[in-house]
């Protein structure tokens, strides 16, 4: 597996994304929906993740920059063939260890509320994400879950 930034300009990726938004018009009343489309994922205040299998692209993940020490996770989606294999573990990994160098004091997220999220809200969880109220300009919202997890400082090692 190979996580790499990706510019967003590939047709895989737009491929990838067209099914993370199809799935999220699936279960969240259009009025719920925070995903964002491929142009508007294309900021200088979003680094965008692709994680590769060899030439297949399996899964993808942002990190947006709130503010200096508060970074917020967008756009986790693992294609459904590749799901259960720890890829989507794998690029949350990576994207704590990003806001860690970036010195954030907090990562926050944004996903569904519904069955249909309950893996997701497992898997943050398990990283130590826990629910909070709405944050970065979100509305209190039925059909959201916003979590967050601190990041306190690492120690310097001598």
């Amino acid at each position: 597996m190979e996580i790499r930034i990706d510019d967003l300009r590939g047709p895989e990726i737009a491929r990838l994304l067209e099914a993370h938004m199809a799935d999220m018009h699936r279960w969240t009343p259009p009025e719920s929906i925070h995903a964002l489309d491929l142009e508007s994922l294309r900021t200088p205040d979003i680094t965008f993740w692709t994680v590769w299998d060899g030439t297949e692209l399996v899964s993808c993940g942002a990190l947006r920059e709130i503010d200096c020490g508060h970074g917020e996770i967008k756009s986790m989606h693992t294609s459904k063939d590749h799901r259960g294999r720890g890829i989507a573990a794998r690029l949350l990994t990576h994207i704590i260890a990003v806001g860690r160098e970036r010195t954030y004091r907090r990562l926050s997220l944004e996903t569904g509320a519904m069955a249909e999220f309950q893996p997701a809200r497992n898997l943050y969880a398990g990283f130590g994400f826990v629910e909070c109220g709405p944050f970065a300009g979100y509305a209190a919202d039925p059909n959201s879950a916003f979590m967050t997890m601190e990041l306190p400082p690492q120690a310097i090692k001598a």
